[in-house]
């Protein structure tokens, strides 16, 4: 149970909102009734509406005629930048199908700190990308004593 999500489905209409530290969204398929709920909060706390969403905590969020869109493209930018990896030409697999990781094998990574946060990222980024499920799950499995092995392998 997520206790910042609320959801409200009454007949055809449907209206959640979500609420992440002092930010609040809400999306709806009935403008009125996301009229009407703006107003009652506002009402109560005092709310600024910034319109439209665009970004929400590292997703990239934009509305067509055709529906919305999702995106960790900043993100996805933002992580290539950070481990150096921003000028290097893009593979049609996220890691070597056949390589082989153990335990054992290899000394150990020595900041196993900075090997989490980067299996972190790449699980957030696992949203957009379905395709890196695979390997973060695999690299996720030695999380406790990664070896410089592993860190390459990201």
């Amino acid at each position: 149970m997520d206790h910042s999500l609320f959801i409200r489905k009454t007949g055809s209409v449907f209206i959640a909102l979500l609420v992440y530290i002092d930010d609040i969204i809400i999306a709806s398929n009935n403008d009125l009734v996301v009229q009407k709920l703006k107003k009652t909060l506002d009402a109560r706390f005092k709310l600024k509406d910034l319109g439209f969403l665009h970004f929400f905590i590292g997703l990239e969020i934009a509305r067509t005629a055709k529906g919305i869109s999702v995106s960790q493209r900043p993100y996805a930018l933002q992580l290539l930048g950070d481990t150096g990896y921003l000028g290097n030409k893009p593979v049609a697999t996220p890691m070597e199908p056949n390589l082989k990781l153990s335990q054992e094998d290899g000394e150990l990574f020595d900041d196993p700190s900075l090997y989490r946060r980067l299996i972190g990222k790449l699980l957030y980024l696992t949203i957009t990308r379905p395709n890196l499920s695979y390997v973060v799950n695999r690299l996720s499995q030695f999380l406790a004593k990664p070896r410089i092995t592993h860190y390459k392998a990201v």
